[in-house]
């Protein structure tokens, strides 16, 4: 059990490009925390970072309040479970697991008994004579995550563990990796480019966006309270709608001259006069009202339909169950909306796209 401390880390390669820009993170004891953002926004590398994998250029990765910055990856006493896997083909299962700790040159009894606790609580304990040509893909990951559980770490490193199964076996590892964290309570830091994982799995989520923190919260509160547009728009599936508008005098918001009709109480004092950015999730958009769109598509998802609008020659998804009546609608036709709840509506600056 660890504390890791980031501070002011950076990263910028030997032909200059940088690609980390002052990371500041706490991890408490025992916390889950979950980095995610898009392809390229420097969230593996800064998780290899961590463990020893890629030299830190500026700043200080630390431990328990001690700097690993130089401390080689054995070191560092943490465990990584690797997006391919990395088991070792000639090998089974239970020496893929137990292969750590005989480089540690641990008793043989320890071994056997660390492995088979491990093979216990991921269920694996019937697959510990197989190699792993003769798993599935979960099974092989679990087994990814057994050799990591019998190290006992400080810190547990996650790089995209799920992302090469399917669908429905990715919920089931997230509900065992969810059941791990509880009865171990290993501080652990997971890297995923998939939003659902995230909210799912973390306690606190960071998103990244090149190279920078754009948010670090739990995930209802990044989901309710976005800090920017990015990640109002990156977090939430379908994301949150944006609108430029200009506010007037009187507080009427319009989007190329068109009057958004927003509930009473909505639009703050201190925006009447400038162009800024509201946001609204489709969920919080209501078929019927007062104002007017064209409709392009509807995507019907089994207990829901996402109405797809075009508003002032802007985007907007409308989320409903599929109870309302769309009969009848086509491609070009008109429809009308309104936003249901003035607390529902967001507002960020045009310029740095910023919570305002």
């Amino acid at each position: 059990m660890a504390t890791l401390t980031l501070r002011q880390v950076q990263k910028t390669y030997d032909n200059g490009v940088a690609v980390l820009h002052g990371v500041d993170l706490d991890v408490a004891d025992g916390e889950f925390i979950v980095l995610v953002g898009p392809s390229g926004c420097g969230k593996s590398t800064l998780l290899r970072m961590v463990a020893g994998l890629e030299t830190v250029t500026g700043g200080d990765i630390s431990i328990d309040g001690k700097v690993v910055n130089k401390l080689e990856p054995a070191d560092r006493d943490i465990a990584m479970v690797f997006q391919n896997y990395a088991l070792y083909p000639h090998m089974s299962v239970f020496d893929n697991m137990a292969y750590g700790l005989k480089i540690r040159r641990m008793p043989k009894d320890e071994i056997r008994t660390r492995v088979e606790a491990a093979a216990k609580l991921l269920e694996l304990s019937h697959l510990l004579d197989r190699r792993p040509r003769a798993l599935s893909g979960g099974q092989r990951q679990r087994v990814a995550m057994g050799r990591a559980i019998v190290r006992e770490p400080k810190v547990f490193l996650f790089d995209e563990p799920l992302s090469n199964l399917d669908a429905k076996l990715r919920v089931q590892m997230r509900l065992q990796i969810q059941q791990l964290h509880r009865r171990l309570s290993t501080t652990s830091l997971y890297v995923t480019h998939d939003q659902v994982e995230a909210m799912t799995l973390a306690q606190r989520m960071v998103v990244m966006n090149g190279g920078r923190v754009e948010q670090i919260g739990s995930p209802t509160e990044v989901f309710e309270r976005p800090a920017s547009t990015f990640v109002a728009s990156f977090i939430g599936s379908p994301p949150m709608n944006l609108l430029e508008v200009d506010i007037d005098a009187q507080g009427v918001a319009r989007a190329g001259g068109v009057a958004v009709s927003l509930p009473e109480g909505s639009v703050p004092p201190a925006l009447r006069g400038k162009r800024v950015i509201v946001g609204v999730r489709p969920e919080h958009l209501e078929t019927g009202g007062d104002i007017a769109a064209e409709l392009e598509m509807v995507e019907t998802l089994g207990s829901e339909q996402l109405i797809h609008l075009r508003f002032a020659g802007q985007p907007l998804i409308v989320r409903c169950d599929t109870r309302t009546d769309l009969i009848g609608a086509a491609p070009g036709a008109a429809m009308h909306f309104h936003v249901g709840d003035a607390s529902q509506v967001h507002w960020f600056s045009l310029e740095d796209g910023k919570r305002i």
